[in-house]
């Protein structure tokens, strides 16, 4: 259900987002039109076709041929009005001089006659109409604005001068027919729209929702299966299968989400298995002793013990490992904290391997073991010594215990770059490959067959917090069992800035 919610939460707000995307661009049209003018080539056209009229006006043509003949004018402005009755036109009689364009007669009765008048010329040609009419007229069109600032078009005539703009003679007689220039109202644009753009627009709208709904379903489907499956993922841990992996697949985001997912998973599985071994160690490493430790004392307390004082020391040695195993786990907790305080030296690791070796010779003697030593001169490293020798004890201290007699044990140090490393080689009961990486886990023993004589299982634990508490890494590396092991540590010099 959770699932099915986020694809429905992602379709809607897809096909929200398309609707109003689509009605702001429906809005903004409606607008845009009924704000903008009209365009003017209707008005021309309509004009070109009433200028026809005013060649059947003898008058005119009289005028137009015999400039003497300005008795006509009050009979041609008499069938001007006339004509801009009948038509719903407006006309005007313009006068055309070298240097000045006046109204002689205007049916609007904006211009009074004599007034000046600015005519805009326009480059619009009738498609319907020849320019060329009878009697050697010719059409042109413009506009002009009134006194009160309307804007008007006209269509022309004027007779007898095929290019008066161009070429004036001493006058020319211009007849004109105006109509407003048109604008688009928001009542107009409406009616437009509804009655012409509607019908096709509201049907692209349906065919283009419906596109949207299926690219949209695609797009959240898209988006949410990787995160559907990451929580079925996520589901299955919560239960207790650590085995769960989400698939890495969709986006990159959902890619990334899923593979940070698995990383997790892996590392809690981990983390799981290694609370389950610590609980299991620590619960065994803590029954052995005590179990020893109770059935002597109460073999002492019931007098069935034949030697006391044999019986007293197993419990002395029994406790001691107790008391020895939560000294380190306290120091262990501590390190991880960061709550255990170091010493700052500088520590030459070539003569404190030395000293550490020396220290175990005995041992490696008495066990049968050849220790050899390949110490070189090595940078200065800045730490606690008392805690690296703790740490070359315990490598070299495990080497010797997991080594047969016969068996050699060679310890080296050397310089690596700006750092020095002290490496601890063996040729014994070596680990399995499968187990190298949990070999510095708590009271993880590769050996869980040893007994009573086992150690606690922190020894390398430890090692690994106090060598990266000195900016340093431990590593171990082994062919399998039988074929020995080796652990290096590496140690910046005092003079380093940086991991190698």
């Amino acid at each position: 259900m959770p699932s099915f919610n986020l694809r429905l939460r992602l379709l809607t707000s897809y096909l929200v987002l398309i609707l109003v995307t689509l009605s702001v661009i429906a809005l903004a049209l409606i607008v845009l039109i009924g704000n903008r003018d009209a365009p003017p080539q209707p008005t021309y056209e309509r004009l070109a076709a009433l200028t026809q009229g005013l060649n059947y006006i003898d008058a005119i043509a009289d005028i137009a041929a015999d400039p003497n003949r300005r008795f006509l004018q009050e009979q041609v402005h008499e069938l001007l009005a006339v004509f801009a009755r009948t038509r719903n036109v407006r006309t005007l009689h313009i006068l055309l001089t070298q240097d000045q364009t006046r109204v002689i007669y205007d049916s609007g009765q904006q211009y009074a006659a004599g007034d000046l008048i600015h005519l805009r010329g326009d480059t619009y040609r009738s498609q319907q109409l020849a320019n060329v009419l009878s009697r050697g007229s010719r059409q042109f069109f413009g506009g002009f604005e009134d006194p009160d600032g309307r804007e008007w078009l006209y269509g022309g005539v004027v007779f007898g001068q095929q290019r008066f703009f161009a070429e004036r003679v001493d006058h020319n007689d211009l007849w004109l027919l105006a109509e407003p220039q048109p604008t688009v109202s928001l009542h107009e644009t409406l009616a437009v729209f509804s009655n012409a753009l509607a019908p096709p627009l509201i049907q692209a709208g349906i065919a283009g929702f419906a596109f949207a709904i299926i690219l949209a379903a695609l797009i959240s489907r898209n988006f949410a299966r990787p995160l559907q499956r990451v929580a079925r993922a996520a589901t299955a841990v919560a239960r207790g299968d650590y085995s769960a992996r989400a698939p890495v697949s969709g986006p990159p985001e959902a890619r990334s989400l899923a593979e940070s997912f698995n990383q997790m998973t892996t590392e809690v599985l981990a983390a799981n298995t290694a609370q389950r071994d610590f609980l299991s160690n620590v619960s065994h490493d803590l029954k052995t002793p005590l179990t020893s430790i109770q059935g002597y004392a109460q073999a002492i307390i019931d007098g069935a013990a034949e030697d006391t004082g044999e019986a007293a020391q197993i419990i002395y040695e029994e406790a001691g490992r107790l008391n020895r195993m939560v000294v380190e786990l306290t120091d262990l907790e501590r390190l991880q904290a960061g709550r255990l305080s170091m010493a700052s030296d500088r520590i030459d690791m070539a003569q404190l391997t030395a000293g550490v070796v020396q220290s175990l010779a005995v041992v490696a003697e008495r066990q049968q073991i050849r220790l050899e030593s390949a110490i070189e001169q090595a940078p200065t490293v800045i730490g606690d010594g008392d805690r690296l020798a703790q740490v070359l004890m315990n490598l070299i201290s495990n080497a010797l215990k997991y080594t047969p007699a016969g068996g050699v044990v060679r310890v080296a140090v050397e310089r690596v770059g700006a750092g020095a490393v002290a490496s601890v080689r063996d040729s014994g009961i070596g680990i399995p490959r499968e187990e190298l990486s949990r070999v510095f886990e708590r009271f993880y023993q590769v050996d869980k067959a040893r007994g009573p004589q086992r150690g606690t299982g922190l020894g390398l634990a430890i090692a690994r917090e106090i060598v990266e508490a000195h900016g340093g890494r431990i590593t171990v590396d082994s062919r399998g069992r039988g074929k020995g092991a080796e652990f290096r540590v590496w140690l910046p010099g005092a003079n380093a800035t940086k991991l190698l």
